[in-house]
């Protein structure tokens, strides 16, 4: 070894300190401020103190209800498929079935007061989405993935399921505010759809890939 190396390790300068572990990362909520706080939505302006100190303003986030998705396919293979409208992009897409967690308190999401065991059970609701949107129930459930619906701005989580042989059994009921057409689709149809940029639900995207692993 040359002797003239130096072998010494870097001294971390003050900002790569402040991050060596997921402790350090953590932002501390220093005010926040409720700019609507109903049933449906807690939506906030936080003012946050950064792992250097400095405070800053304004980070938006919000609180809603946690939701399920359903890959469902029938005893023939094909996959049940929903056409509504969504007012987001104010187009009508194509998307598998999905629907909220309903929560006893009467509010949409819920709050730190709150326990989960205040909320419907994820395949419960899962299985009434199914049967309400469609019409269809289902005896094989598996559950997928449960991951955060929004992690940089939402506290919600999205329960993903797939739903195997699913066979008509009551007639589709839908809320009053619901408005869609169910359709059945292969999965060569599905595929083509997300390659065209036609089947517009991300969560619903990813369901579909692990669905088909």
């Amino acid at each position: 070894m040359n002797k003239s190396q130096n072998t010494a390790k870097p001294e971390l300068n003050k900002s790569q300190d402040r991050t060596q572990t997921d402790e350090a990362l953590k932002w501390k909520a220093v005010s926040t401020e409720h700019i609507v706080q109903d049933k449906w939505i807690d939506f906030r302006k936080v003012a946050y103190e950064l792992p250097d100190g400095t405070v800053f303003s304004p980070y938006y986030n919000y609180s809603r209800r946690s939701y399920v998705v359903i890959v469902a396919s029938d005893v023939e293979g094909n996959f049940l498929c929903v056409r509504q409208y969504r007012h987001g992009i104010g187009e009508v897409t194509t998307e598998f079935v999905a629907g909220g967690i309903e929560c006893e308190s009467g509010r949409e999401y819920l709050t730190k007061q709150d326990t989960i065991a205040s909320r419907e059970n994820a395949l419960d609701a899962a299985k009434r989405e199914l049967e309400e949107e469609t019409g269809y129930t289902s005896d094989e459930w598996e559950h997928l993935i449960t991951i955060p619906s929004a992690a940089t701005i939402a506290d919600n989580y999205a329960f993903i399921y797939r739903a195997k042989n699913c066979r008509r059994t009551h007639e589709q009921h839908t809320d009053s505010t619901e408005f869609l057409r169910m359709e059945k689709l292969s999965a060569d149809e599905i595929d083509g759809l997300i390659a065209a940029g036609k089947f517009q639900q991300a969560m619903h995207v990813m369901a579909w890939l692990l669905a088909k692993k």
